[in-house]
């Protein structure tokens, strides 16, 4: 993180960290454009996108992707748009990513602790209560 003091930074790192700590590539999830590539955001199917003008590093946009389709724009921040690609799965009835599954599944259980889950996040969530 550049900047410490950028509380957006830190919870698109905690958001990406979770990916990594559970095994799983946080590019898998959220996927970082340099100017428009709609292409690219056309092939994705569920993620959180960041598209970056080439002369700056502020984000343009930010927003998740289901089936190749833009569903939410210019959200504020990487972590929100977690929380409503989240939210959007769950309404919508679609199932996890399988490149994704047990970074969901841990949001899950950190919402709702159900009894039924994975080694690996029964595994996070014993290393985490220590």
């Amino acid at each position: 993180m550049a900047n410490c003091d950028d509380v957006d930074a830190g919870r698109k790192s905690i958001v990406k960290g979770l990916c990594i700590c559970m095994g799983e590539g946080p590019k898998y999830l959220v996927r970082e454009y340099v100017d428009t590539d709609e292409g690219a955001i056309k092939d994705t199917t569920v993620g959180i996108y960041v598209l970056k003008d080439a002369s700056t590093d502020e984000p343009e946009d930010i927003g998740t992707v289901l089936e190749g389709v833009k569903v939410l724009t210019n959200l504020d921040n990487v972590a929100l748009a977690f929380a409503m690609l989240f939210g959007l799965m769950h309404v919508l009835n679609f199932s996890y990513p399988a490149d994704l599954r047990y970074t969901f599944e841990v949001v899950i259980i950190m919402e709702l602790d159900c009894g039924k889950r994975s080694n690996k996040a029964t595994a996070l969530k014993n290393r985490l209560l220590q």
